[in-house]
């Protein structure tokens, strides 16, 4: 489809909003450099797939010289936040924040169907408040527990009420853990250290949290865990829901200056991410960055045994550390301090793996393909083990093996260094 397919609407007035996302796309200057590092251009071929084709759709909506429509929501939606456009572009266009804003201003226009304003409701909802995530999460572990998802499974109704990919992704749920609000340091302290819990990674992932504060604690971190932390905002933000995700970053940082901090950590750098995308130096979220980024530099290893592991490990690099952090090498290097492991990078790791938060139940087609070049890539990998560092393409890609019956362990490199400093899995500091 060429870009000047789209009808015109033949609205020509400029709110201030319109006029900040013409001065975004002034940026652009159609180099064309983002192309070969765009994963929807990349399958398609298409221009309006592209991210300068991107750019030039939105702005001719915000001039009012194309109408919004259905082609147009494709080619936008279709678009997997992944940055990758943005660390390639010389001239710095901040691809991100225009189709943040692109995307808002759609969903003001308010053309999504009942069952799709329904469904946004609920998951953004079930995400924005914890304590519902997770009595949500207990639900669905008796679901898997008492062998009622064999038997919806085979049943069909999953598929006939579009939550199939949904329940694919689901892993074996953990056991609920309740938070402590401190974890004191083991050894000679060296400060507090706020850990973020995520909105999934909470309930589905404890062991990984778990291990990241079993790690600081040993190195002489106490770790501060407030409760009145929530989602980071990040999907809230992707889908176009700017003022909710900026209500959820400021509860964030409530939650967090109320306590004397060396530095806040995250286990998922889909949150840090975010986080780093709209920092207000003066705020509390100022110091938050990935965990692997932090320990890279933190003292105490020297006081620190870490047993040797005679395995493979394959790492994945989440699109979110390797674009939007700039710190694909820090999860290397925090693997490099365990004796005898043998490190690859994963083939193909400067493309996305189709996750891109809700992006694998929104655009389900583009997803599976993206999962199944990292499965092929997976499939001629000796390791063992597959790591990466945010939650949400641990859950995809993990699902992807489930069904390709492949059987690698998937694991946050914290977790593999934790083990080997003599962490199990549901131990912290007790």
């Amino acid at each position: 489809m060429q870009i000047n397919d789209l009808p015109s609407s033949g609205n020509t007035g400029e709110s201030s909003a319109t006029r900040d996302l013409i001065a975004l796309a002034d940026r652009c200057v159609q180099c064309g450099l983002c192309l070969p590092q765009c994963p929807t251009y990349v399958k398609t071929l298409s221009e309006a797939d592209s991210p300068r084709g991107r750019i030039a759709l939105i702005r001719a909506v915000a001039e009012g010289r194309l109408t919004v429509n259905q082609r147009y929501e494709e080619h936008i939606d279709l678009c997997l936040s992944c940055g990758a456009c943005e660390a390639a572009c010389p001239n710095q266009v901040s691809f991100g924040a225009l189709l943040n804003q692109a995307r808002s201003q759609k969903e003001s226009l308010g053309r999504r169907t009942l069952s799709q304003r329904l469904f946004r409701r609920l998951a953004f909802g079930l995400l924005s408040h914890p304590v519902w995530m997770s009595r949500f999460t207990s639900i669905l572990r008796v679901y898997q527990l008492s062998g009622l998802q064999r038997l919806v499974r085979r049943s069909g109704l999953l598929r006939q009420l579009g939550v199939d990919q949904l329940d694919a992704q689901l892993p074996h749920l953990p056991r609920g853990r309740i938070w402590r609000e401190h974890y004191p340091a083991v050894g000679t302290p060296r400060g507090d250290v706020g850990i973020f819990l995520g909105c999934v990674a909470r309930s589905v992932d404890t062991a990984t949290l778990s291990a990241a504060i079993y790690v600081l604690n040993r190195l002489g971190y106490g770790v501060r865990v407030p409760r009145e932390q929530g989602c980071c905002g990040a999907l809230h933000r992707h889908a176009g829901e700017i003022a909710s995700a900026n209500d959820m970053e400021n509860a964030n940082v409530r939650a967090f200056s109320k306590l004397a901090l060396v530095a806040v950590v995250g286990t998922a750098s889909g949150c840090a991410a975010d986080s780093n995308a709209n920092r207000n130096e003066a705020s509390a979220l100022a110091s938050f960055t990935d965990i692997s980024r932090f320990l890279a530099d933190a003292d105490g290893w020297n006081a620190i045994e870490i047993a040797p592991l005679k395995k493979t490990i394959v790492v994945h690099d989440p699109c979110t550390l390797r674009n939007k952090l700039s710190g694909q090498v820090h999860p290397y290097r925090l693997l490099e301090r365990i004796p005898g492991i043998t490190i690859e990078s994963l083939s193909g790791n400067e493309m996305c793996c189709g996750a891109a938060g809700s992006y694998f139940l929104t655009q389900p087609e583009m997803s599976r393909s993206l999962l199944q070049d990292k499965i092929a890539a997976l499939r001629s990998s000796a390791a063992t083990v597959l790591c990466t560092s945010n939650i949400g393409c641990a859950l995809h890609l993990a699902a992807g093996m489930r069904g390709a019956g492949m059987t690698l362990e998937v694991l946050h490199p914290i977790t593999v260094l934790a083990r080997q400093m003599g962490f199990r899995d549901g131990q912290i500091n007790r």
